[in-house]
């Protein structure tokens, strides 16, 4: 069996660098790492953290295909984070006119939880701690 220490990162292919940039840089709150442009691939790589820890790599490429997200499909299903606030959580999302569900008790842990989606319709779940 393999000896896995922690995840060490997300990578997520975005359609509006900009955008995207701003939704996990000023909405969810990440800190930029490292941002750097890749002129031979025409991509931009955005490396960011949650509370000093690397998380995520956000990428750009020119016209890169939709992803089937809606009915369920085969591949990743959400990324989730762990909240303290839930309700308050819900509240900042919604004051930034982001869509999000009602907030929803989970059946096996008894933990409430809700999803919005960033702007490429990826699935992001916000879990009560």
């Amino acid at each position: 069996m393999l000896s896995l220490n922690k995840i060490h990162h997300i990578a997520i292919i975005c359609s509006d660098y900009e955008q995207s940039k701003h939704f996990y840089t000023q909405i969810l709150g990440l800190e930029i790492i490292q941002e750097v442009f890749r002129e031979e691939r025409q991509s931009y790589k955005l490396d960011l953290a949650l509370n000093g820890i690397y998380v995520i790599e956000l990428f750009s490429f020119p016209n890169p295909p939709k992803r089937v997200s809606r009915p369920e499909a085969a591949g990743l299903r959400h990324l989730a984070f762990e909240v303290n606030d839930i309700e308050k959580t819900r509240s900042l999302i919604l004051a930034n006119e982001i869509e999000a569900e009602t907030i929803r008790i989970d059946e096996y842990t008894g933990k409430a939880f809700f999803f919005i989606a960033d702007p490429d319709g990826l699935p992001i779940e916000f879990y009560a701690s």
